[in-house]
């Protein structure tokens, strides 16, 4: 329950935000870059651009949780 609470806090989540908007746009331009220019977008395109955008997202929640709740027991 503890790590949820600090999951969804506004801290944890706005850096994931901020993590997830600038790693997932970078990797979406990699990855998809061509697709997008020229059109080509198909539903599935949209499902793997919305999952690069969630694994960094998931990443730098779970690392800032992490590292809160060991900084917590070597206090």
């Amino acid at each position: 329950m503890r790590w949820f609470n600090l999951a969804t806090s506004n801290a944890v989540t706005m850096r994931s935000l901020r993590v997830s908007m600038v790693v997932g746009t970078i990797l979406v331009a990699i990855n998809q870059a061509d697709i997008i220019i020229y059109g080509e977008l198909s539903f599935s395109h949209y499902i793997k651009i919305l999952l690069t955008y969630c694994v960094p997202y998931c990443v730098s929640t779970y690392a800032s949780v992490d590292s809160m709740m060991n900084s917590d027991t070597t206090d």
